[in-house]
């Protein structure tokens, strides 16, 4: 008789064969959609270090995956990526073995988020999953698959927690909420500069939420009443801000058009800050250094154009200096022109440009909720190679602006060595800028309402996702004497 264990047949049983003698193809499993898709976007951003929010789209359409269905996988994947380093707490637990295949274990923290995190019947994520991993990876991997994921129900996400997190508070807030342990203590330093420490569990659940997409309304392109009519809700945080209950922000006609585009409240705040200060003299010539992908350049282009100033967008990158032209393609008469260039190279003299915007490659640790596989991706080494080039973007960005004009600084992290630090050094090293108040500049914008942004250094702004729903922008506003 057959071996249970394995599923074949008995030493010297005859197998059937087809009418070509060879062995019949096993029975292929049948596998959800929506959980294959889902497993597919898991895999390119493990293989190919994509992000989330950029493949899912392409997943989702080859599949041929809408409405309830895309909604389902969408939460699914955002969750099992936020959630892995629970997850994966938790599957250790569940093993008898040192080490599980890559592509299995993708398929358990599926499984896993579903258990535990989504309202998905027992029964119905463990056998989806098993029938997953059988399609996919292979009998005997499913049957594995099988014994974890029941291990994993014999206790809900909370008790799961409280057996398996440190008892220390740095320990408990890594498997607790699922960040990396040097991410929990870069994050609380921040916190800690600006008087805010113990807000650090509100920090790390905010990180772990799934943030509304937020609509720009580009000034003299499309209103924020024609947003709200298709649809969408005026947040009330920037004059131009809109944010969508759902659906994909592409089927919007503005947005189509580009006269709108998709951009974080923080984003438009720390441009609209900049585009406010005061500057010395003339305000005609604007610079965006750093313009990928163009969501600032379109924006402050537009507010340019309503003051008789243009802006030059600058990018290093061909391919992102490509996705800026498409951003800023209705700005118009905002827009000075779109060149390809090392901003620590530059391509314009000295004391050019009357404002200059420098928004730094940095680690991206402040837009955690928009780009959960961030977390799992960077390292301590990251931030530190990241610092000089920011200081050199700094440097040069001064260097560029004219005597009474005014450079915005702009990181998406709140990490002290990218945001403090750098400002920090720039002063020290530096007897021609002076620091202004962007706390009250930004206060000065008519329709910014984003109260206590007081930033890690007196002077400076830091938004932050538990206390504004934004990302976690920083903002220095500094004026070449």
């Amino acid at each position: 008789m057959a071996d249970p264990r394995r599923g074949g047949a008995a030493r010297g049983a005859r197998r059937p064969t087809t009418s070509s003698g060879g062995r019949p193809p096993a029975p292929k499993a049948k596998v959800d959609p929506p959980r294959a898709a889902a497993y597919d976007v898991l895999k390119l951003v493990r293989l190919e270090d994509a992000y989330t929010n950029l493949v899912l789209p392409h997943v989702l359409a080859e599949q041929g995956l809408s409405g309830r269905d895309a909604a389902f996988v969408t939460e699914l994947v955002s969750g099992t990526i936020r959630r892995q380093g629970t997850y994966d707490a938790i599957i250790r637990a569940c093993l008898d073995r040192p080490k599980v295949e890559a592509k299995v274990l993708d398929a358990l923290r599926l499984g896993t988020h579903q258990l535990l995190s989504m309202r998905v019947p027992t029964h119905a994520a463990i056998s989806t999953t098993v029938d997953l991993v059988r399609a996919r990876v292979g009998q005997g991997p499913a049957g594995f698959t099988n014994a974890v994921l029941r291990r994993v129900t014999e206790h809900d996400l909370d008790e799961w927690i409280r057996l398996l997190a440190p008892a220390d508070t740095l320990g408990f807030a890594t498997i607790a909420h699922s960040h990396p342990r040097w991410v929990v203590e870069q994050l609380g330093h921040a916190l800690a500069a600006g008087k805010r420490r113990e807000e650090l569990d509100a920090l790390l659940a905010a990180d772990n939420a799934s943030p509304k997409v937020t609509l720009v309304a580009r000034p003299g392109l499309v209103t924020v009443d024609e947003l709200t009519e298709a649809g969408g809700e005026a947040t009330g945080r920037t004059p131009y801000a809109v944010a969508l209950p759902g659906g994909d922000p592409g089927a919007v006609e503005a947005v189509a058009q580009g006269r709108a585009g998709v951009q974080d409240e923080g984003s438009q705040a720390v441009a609209l800050a900049w585009a406010a200060a005061p500057v010395e003299g003339r305000d005609e010539r604007w610079l965006d250094a750093c313009a990928g992908p163009g969501g600032k350049s379109a924006l402050v282009a537009a507010v340019a154009a309503g003051r008789d100033a243009r802006l030059l967008a600058s990018e290093r990158q061909e391919h992102r200096a490509g996705l800026v032209r498409r951003a800023t393609a209705q700005v118009g008469a905002g827009m000075a022109g779109i060149v390809v260039a090392d901003g620590t190279r530059p391509a314009w003299a000295p004391g050019t440009f009357d404002r200059v915007l420098v928004d730094v490659p940095c680690s991206g640790l402040g837009a955690l909720r928009r780009r959960p596989e961030s977390r799992w991706r960077r390292t301590p080494e990251d931030v530190a190679g990241l610092v000089p080039l920011q200081r050199a973007l700094l440097e040069q960005a001064v260097i560029a602006t004219r005597a009474g004009g005014v450079v915005g600084y702009v990181t998406c992290s709140p990490v002290m060595a990218e945001t403090r630090e750098v400002v920090e050094h720039l002063l020290a090293t530096r007897d021609d800028v002076e620091l202004l108040d962007a706390p009250a500049i930004l206060g000065s914008v008519p329709g910014v309402h984003l109260d206590d942004v007081a930033g890690p250094m007196p002077g400076t702004v830091q938004l932050w996702p538990h206390r504004h729903q934004t990302d976690a922008m920083f903002l220095a506003l500094l004026r070449r004497r």
